[in-house]
């Protein structure tokens, strides 16, 4: 009996356990998508809280208020600067006005011991005293003013004469007139008036002779000397005061 051939179609039934299986795992793997995506944001975000991101802040916050600041220190220096400037030209001011002021004290005292405003008859007086370094030697230019009362109204003559105290080395020395003045002056310096006169002399000092005091005695004919001791440096600004022990010489 021949064989009969194989038929072209099959027939089978629908296998509804494998869709189901299939189906299944879609979702599964649409459900682990999900999760993963959650999952990721999470990540995200506990990253962008985290304190790397916090810190990152706050620098951010500390660069800012650090600037500020620092512009605040500059616009206090510049305003301390200023301020430098105002004091120091204030304070020039206020040293040149406390130089003319004491000027106007000395010309006042001069101007009212020669008119006799103290209602006092007083004699002869030193009043000023200046020292000028001549440039480039040991010399010093020497200025004394006198005075005498103009109610006295009497003229006055004789000699004054300058001494010099300083340190010689380690010793105390003290150059009188002969040592420093002109040999053409060797009496001192001659003054003759009745209300006031400049003296003018010339004194030289040894190269290793470092002076400190002056000695100035002024010896009226016939009276009494009168005898003033004023330091280098007060004579060099031209500020002097009685000093203890010195007189005037009196009518």
């Amino acid at each position: 009996m021949a064989s009969r051939p194989p038929p072209r179609f099959v027939v089978r039934r629908h296998d509804d356990t494998g869709h189901r299986q299939r189906q299944l795992w879609l979702s599964a793997a649409w459900l682990g998508s999900l999760l993963a995506v959650g999952l990721i944001v999470g990540v995200l975000t506990r990253r962008a809280s985290t304190p790397t991101a916090v810190d990152s802040r706050q620098q951010h916050v500390l660069l800012g208020q650090i600037d500020d600041l620092k512009q605040q220190v500059a616009n206090l220096q510049r305003a301390a600067q200023v301020n430098e400037v105002a004091t120091r030209s204030l304070r020039g001011t206020l040293a040149q006005r406390e130089e003319e002021l004491n000027g106007l004290r000395t010309d006042l005292g001069f101007y009212s011991r020669l008119v006799g405003g103290d209602a006092q008859r007083q004699g002869l007086k030193l009043q000023e005293v200046k020292l000028q370094p001549i440039v480039g030697s040991r010399g010093w230019n020497l200025s004394l003013s006198l005075t005498q009362n103009a109610k006295r109204g009497d003229e006055i003559s004789g000699n004054a004469l300058v001494s010099v105290e300083g340190l010689r080395g380690d010793q105390v020395t003290r150059l009188d007139w002969a040592a420093l003045g002109d040999a053409a002056q060797k009496n001192g310096l001659p003054f003759r008036f009745t209300y006031f006169q400049q003296l003018h002399g010339t004194i030289v000092l040894p190269a290793d002779f470092r002076p400190t005091r002056l000695r100035i005695s002024l010896q009226p004919a016939g009276g009494e000397p009168v005898n003033r001791a004023v330091a280098w440096g007060a004579a060099l600004s031209g500020n002097i005061t009685n000093a203890e022990g010195d007189r005037d010489a009196q009518p």
